[in-house]
């Protein structure tokens, strides 16, 4: 079992029953799944582009990712019906544990001046998004090979009805907030 799991399952769990006073261990809000998705608006000219992104976000996730499509036309965009837009991966299970991991203990204390990540990126139905600059945060990711510096979003989706219940459990999970000063 990941290290993290472990962890939810031996210690937050009991953690969060007493801190919210919940009735049953299923309450407790959970980690459903983990969303990355990266947009590639510029690979339209250059397809190779397109590989290099797809290929970088295979090696960070573990798991091939989807090209996403243009759903309609867009003529101030340049955008056509069907052209390929970004990529994205959805994590759930020991993968999304091992990348939480990865990505709370190792990635972002790699940003440069690092303070923590803004508290105030839940949307108000107990999930959590964040985004980064540059994938080169990830250590699995070779600077030399990186043909360039692309940005993704990362969102937590947790099984919490309140944002106020999501914050305690990634705060429990080990995500570096940012203090309320």
């Amino acid at each position: 079992m990941n290290r993290m799991k472990e962890r939810y399952v031996q210690a937050i769990v009991p953690a969060l029953m007493e801190q919210f006073s919940y009735a049953n261990v299923n309450q407790v809000p959970r980690l459903e799944k983990i969303v990355l998705n990266m947009g590639l608006g510029d690979t339209r000219e250059n397809a190779k582009l397109l590989e290099s992104a797809v290929g970088d976000m295979a090696i960070i996730s573990g798991q091939k990712p989807v090209v996403t499509k243009a759903r309609k036309n867009i003529a101030n965009f340049k955008l056509r019906l069907g052209m390929n837009v970004g990529c994205m991966v959805t994590l759930r299970g020991e993968r999304m544990f091992e990348f939480a991991d990865k990505l709370i203990s190792v990635a972002l204390p790699r940003v440069r001046d690092f303070r923590g990540v803004s508290a105030n990126s839940f949307d108000g139905r107990g999930n959590y998004a964040l985004g980064i600059k540059e994938q080169l945060i990830f250590p699995e990711i070779e600077y030399d090979k990186v043909e360039k510096i692309r940005g993704m979003d990362i969102v937590f989706v947790t099984t919490a009805k309140t944002d106020e219940e999501a914050r305690a459990l990634l705060k429990l999970l080990g995500m570096p907030f940012k203090s309320e000063e």
